[in-house]
């Protein structure tokens, strides 16, 4: 990671994971070329569950190649635009670049992931999945999951990524306009 004062600890990336409602999944085909598509993650421990269609590029590529990345991207900001008094003011007061700075950026935190994913085979662990990708995204509906998911488990396929190495990132600044460096929280 070149930002290192931007580096986030393990904990930090497995939480911007959780709260992701969506993330991108990159592949490589037996063409070499990667192949990226957004799904709709759960994470139950250090796995990552997926839902599919039973065919498509993807899962050509995850029945070449298991090994995958993930990209999650958290909550993100972009500072309010400087009003044109506001910018005469600095400039009378000689100091644009030390607040402009600050208004032509991204606030944001992510994480990356690299793991190996396997197809869900026993009908107990697609279950497993399901519940937790339901769980996550539609808690409400939970009352009506088993129904759900036993008229669609057989044309759904379920696969399971296992995190193997894991970097998060985030640049966020506090009250005072101040960045918070690595691993502040508040």
């Amino acid at each position: 990671m070149r930002r290192k004062d931007r580096e986030m600890d393990r904990s930090f990336g497995l939480y911007v994971i959780d709260k992701a409602r969506f993330g991108v999944l990159t592949t490589i085909g037996e063409d070499g070329i990667p192949y990226s598509v957004p799904v709709s993650p759960a994470r139950v421990g250090d796995s990552i569950y997926l839902h599919s269609a039973p065919e498509g590029r993807k899962i050509d590529n995850l029945k070449f190649n298991g090994a995958v990345t993930m990209v999650f991207v958290g909550d993100t900001h972009i500072p309010e635009p400087i009003q044109p008094e506001e910018f005469e003011a600095l400039k009378a007061a000689n100091q644009v670049s030390a607040v402009v700075a600050n208004k032509f950026t991204t606030e944001f935190e992510s994480a990356i992931l690299t793991g190996t994913a396997v197809f869900v085979t026993s009908h107990e662990e697609k279950l497993k999945g399901l519940r937790a990708i339901s769980e996550k995204l539609t808690p409400l509906n939970m009352p009506y999951f088993e129904a759900a998911a036993e008229s669609g488990m057989a044309r759904t396929v379920v696969i399971r990524v296992d995190i193997e190495s894991l970097t998060a990132k985030r640049k966020k600044y506090d009250a005072d306009g101040v960045e918070m460096k690595w691993g502040r929280m508040e």
